[in-house]
């Protein structure tokens, strides 16, 4: 983008390009801060066009049809630091007044001069500036003179044509320039360049890059590259899109070698040998100094001809030489001097070419000292095969760390690797799960992209104890294993897979990761991603959020993860249990408090009583016939004793029958319930003595129960009920539903109290009701007795 300082926030970008635009649109947004308005029709550019744009940091408008811009077009913009208008129809460079403008961008126009109008001395801030026209084509001395106190350090000049003039000093004015460059030829006067040259020595211009520098079929007759001989400043130099016939190109490269040059390269070249000698450099006559040069490459060269250039050059001229780059050049074999005679080579890339096996180490070349300073080795792109005969030799390369064998023809066949060997690239070749057969414990870092593995393992990795960094994209795998312990892994890239979901426990012996790439993976998005989407720390992943999606189920393919948001409680087993748990409770409490407000105790102790009834009312099911061993079994509650024990046992005694007392016939040892069951099983009649103290009586409760349901189920008429003093039926607890229902339906003896006359007829019935066995019997006897009984009934009325 630029050297700009302001910082652009996402949210505050807008992209207008290609939208057919004939002018600005008036209704931006007032706190945009990047425009993109390229590629469209806007011929003009007045004031107040970026009238609320007040916060406008980036303006790009290149690829119009811009004829003007008014000189107040953007004094609204006070924060505008870089601004685009290249590639328009521009006649004139336009005045502007832009105090904080860092990078200008006016080349590809239609102006016929460089010359900077004095608008430009407030460009105070600006850093970086192009300029190119067809149509201008020679550099006068004042053209950049209003810049001459401005803190510019790079500059881009012309439009790919041929140079016509050049005014020596032109670039002196411009002391902060470090880097430039030069989008113009120099075929027709190749002593411009000699003159630019000079001036850039004099400012101590660092960085060169020379475009188009020799159009296609140019034949030089001169020294096109004379003026970089003895050049002190000059450290980086690169010419790009340039043709070279082999006589220039060693013209050039002879003047080089004899500057301050500390890297040269060539990049986008075409090569013509016109020359039956090609390129030789053999020596330097008259050059006592060494050389210079550090990094030399050769990136991309097209073959005028269709044959081997020839190129001799000594190798021992570079001494310190320590990188090489000769990629897309279409070598196929390495000359055998290079391997040793570069004692300092660090760096070598072969990349891009028709080198196999023995093309790098041909079999008539002496290995005894190969590459010994030699680092990194970059093959990728070839053509080379046999993985064992490549190990070997790393073996005797004993500086070699990184190798990069990518996009080869790689076969897996047995081999070792050397332990200074920690970084290892085999991506793009066809390998599969076998590869991690092949590998050295020593590798730290290890590309494996595009080679066709489909599952990894803990038994896969455990071998590689030294890894930091692993690279898996574009493969096949399915899922990272659960048991995967690699503590010393920092970095892991998996995107590009078939991996569906993340388990946690796969994470758990990466301690060690900082960086996680696993973005376009077919994510299914349910609730074994859930833990991913909510807890995973993000910071970890170079990729989140954009390359995150879901892929299944259908209706969330396409849904960006972030927006994957399922509850908690729907996903969490934890929650789902507390859930649980809370329920179950609250049921529990609920059915608690109900069981406790409607006597859920009594009722079940009722149950079990019943069962037992039930059980031995079966096994008596027979006995009506035979012999009681009590006539009466009386069932009152103790607060009620002294009534008993002074009225009704003394009476009923008195009347020959036997009485079951609790208190004294109850078998000593035995459960009260047995025991009570016991009694009125053993008992012609059960006599109840209601009474409130009854009702409050647990045992009482017992007797109750268990007496009805005997009543109901063996003997119909052995109740008796004796009404001690007055209970309302609708005041009795809800556990008393029985006995509220048998005080309703049910005839009872009420306790006349102190009435004598009216106690003799209660002591007859009581009587009457306690001897008989089947009740139209008892009716017959009590209604004699009654009659009987009449004349004292009319005395105590």
């Amino acid at each position: 983008m630029g050297p700009i300082t302001c910082v652009v926030q996402t949210n505050l970008q807008l992209d207008l390009s290609k939208h057919g635009l004939v002018k600005v649109p008036s209704d931006l947004p007032w706190d945009t801060q990047y425009l993109d308005l390229s590629y469209n029709n806007i011929t003009y550019l007045y004031k107040g066009n970026f009238g609320i744009l007040s916060e406008l940091c980036v303006l790009k408008i290149s690829h119009n049809s811009l004829k003007d811009i008014s000189p107040s077009a953007f004094q609204d913009c006070p924060r505008l630091q870089l601004l685009d208008i290249s590639f328009n129809a521009l006649k004139t460079i336009p005045d502007l007044p832009l105090t904080s403008l860092r990078f200008l961008d006016l080349s590809e126009n239609l102006y016929n001069s460089y010359r900077l109008g004095e608008s430009y001395r407030s460009l105070v801030n600006i850093n970086s500036l192009a300029l190119g026209s067809p149509w201008a084509r020679s550099v006068k001395v004042t053209d950049f003179s209003p810049l001459s106190a401005a803190p510019l350090r790079s500059m881009q000049l012309g439009a790919g044509h041929e140079i016509d003039g050049y005014e020596l000093s032109s670039f002196t004015c411009l002391l902060a320039l470090r880097e430039l460059t030069l989008k113009m030829s120099f075929c027709q006067k190749p002593e411009l360049l000699k003159d630019i040259l000079q001036d850039l020595d004099k400012i101590d211009v660092n960085t060169l890059t020379l475009i188009k520098f020799v159009p296609n079929q140019c034949n030089v007759s001169r020294d096109i590259g004379k003026g970089f001989k003895g050049m002190n400043g000059l450290l980086n130099l690169t010419f790009k899109d340039t043709w070279f016939s082999s006589s220039v190109l060693t013209k050039v490269v002879f003047n080089i070698i004899q500057s301050s040059v500390q890297t040269l390269s060539f990049l986008n070249i075409t090569f013509a040998q016109d020359t039956s000698e090609g390129v030789q450099i053999h020596s330097i006559p008259g050059y006592n100094n060494t050389v210079h040069l550090k990094v030399l490459s050769f990136d991309t060269i097209h073959h005028h001809q269709y044959n081997f250039p020839l190129i001799s050059i000594n190798a021992t001229l570079f001494p310190h030489l320590t990188h090489l780059k000769f990629s897309v050049t279409g070598i196929s074999i390495i000359p055998c001097n290079l391997i040793s005679a570069l004692p300092l080579l660090k760096v070598l890339d072969l990349s891009d070419n028709l080198l196999h096996d023995h093309g790098l180490w041909w079999p008539a070349c002496s290995f005894a000292h190969v590459f010994p300073s030699l680092k990194e080795l970059y093959l990728r792109n070839n053509k080379f095969k046999n993985l064992q005969f490549i190990s070997n030799h790393t073996y005797e390369m004993p500086s070699l760390d990184t190798l990069d064998l990518g996009s080869n023809v790689i076969t897996l066949r047995k081999n070792s690797w050397p332990p200074h060997l920690t970084n290892l690239a085999l991506s793009s070749n066809v390998l599969g799960d076998a590869v991690f057969d092949h590998l050295s414990p020593f590798i730290q870092t290890l590309n494996l992209t595009q080679t066709g593995i489909m599952q990894l393992t803990q038994n896969n990795m455990s071998q590689l104890t030294a890894l930091r960094q692993l690279f898996l994209s574009f493969n096949n795998i399915k899922s990272l294993p659960d048991d995967l312990s690699m503590p010393q892994l920092v970095e892991l890239h998996v995107d590009q897979n078939s991996i569906s979901t993340f388990h946690q426990r796969a994470f758990e012996g990466l301690t060690g990761l900082r960086r996680l790439k696993a973005g376009n993976n077919p994510f299914a998005c349910n609730c074994d991603l859930y833990w991913f989407v909510t807890s995973f720390n993000k910071t970890l992943l170079i990729d989140w959020p954009l390359d995150y999606a879901c892929y299944s189920p259908p209706d969330l393919a396409g849904m960006a993860l972030e927006k994957y948001l399922p509850s908690r409680l729907s996903c969490d087993p934890w929650a789902q249990a507390a859930v649980a748990v809370m329920t179950i409770l609250v049921v529990l409490t609920a059915a608690g408090a109900v069981f406790y407000a409607f006597d859920g105790a009594w009722y079940l102790q009722m149950l079990w009583v019943w069962i037992r009834v039930k059980r031995r009312s079966h096994q008596r099911a027979q006995r009506l016939g035979e012999a009681f061993e009590y006539h009466v079994f009386i069932s009152y509650s103790q607060k009620d004793s002294q009534w008993v024990d002074t009225q009704l046992v003394p009476y009923l005694e008195g009347e020959q029958l036997k009485l079951c007392v609790h208190e004294r016939d109850f078998t000593p040892g035995h459960w009260i319930i047995d025991n009570i069951i016991r009694c009125v099983e053993q008992s012609y009649k059960t006599l109840f003595v209601l009474s409130n103290n009854f009702v409050q009586s647990e045992w009482c409760n017992y007797e109750l129960f268990f007496a009805q349901h005997w009543a109901m189920g063996i003997q119909q008429d052995s109740l008796v009920f004796i009404l001690l003093e007055p209970i309302p039926a609708d005041s009795l607890p809800k556990k008393f539903l029985k006995l509220r229902k048998l005080l309703w339906q049910q005839t009872y003896l009420e306790w006349p109290g102190e009435n004598s006359h009216r106690q003799t007829l209660f002591w007859t019935r009581v009587k009457a009701l306690l001897k008989v066995s089947h009740q139209s019997t008892t009716l017959e006897r009590v209604a004699k007795e009654v009659a009987s009984l009449c004349p004292l009934l009319n005395d105590t009325d």
